[in-house]
């Protein structure tokens, strides 16, 4: 499970600057809005983080390519919904610095997407 860790938060940081990279440094100088600029981040970023989990962090997990992709997105695209309105909660009922906020929700997503990516998106073929 450490090697797993490990290789989560690699390919975790690697999704997240090309999601950063894409957005602030491609999309956005060349005339796409922001919010448009995010979405196409994010897809690009999914790429990515597919990948890399695929092949270093659940690489003996033997769950089809096709299937894998699928639960991912749908791991991915539900952390970042969990993302935002935890933000949101924190940001509106406590007393908490945005950082310390932010900090908080990222570690909570991050566990979450790992548990629900190594149990159930890139689990083996019996899992359901």
């Amino acid at each position: 499970m450490t090697r797993q860790l490990f290789w989560f938060g690699i390919v975790g940081v690697s999704a997240m600057l090309v999601h950063l990279g894409s957005v602030a440094l491609v999309l956005v100088p060349l005339g796409l809005a922001p919010l448009i600029a995010n979405v196409a981040g994010f897809l690009l970023a999914f790429q990515v983080s597919h990948a890399g989990h695929r092949r270093f962090t659940f690489q003996e997990a033997q769950a089809p390519a096709s299937r894998s992709r699928l639960r991912f997105f749908i791991v991915a695209s539900t952390s970042f919904a969990v993302n935002e309105c935890l933000y949101w909660l924190l940001l509106r009922y406590t007393d908490l610095d945005y950082r310390m906020a932010l900090a908080c929700v990222l570690v909570i997503v991050a566990a979450l997407t790992f548990f629900t990516a190594r149990n159930w998106a890139f689990a083996e073929q019996g899992a359901s």
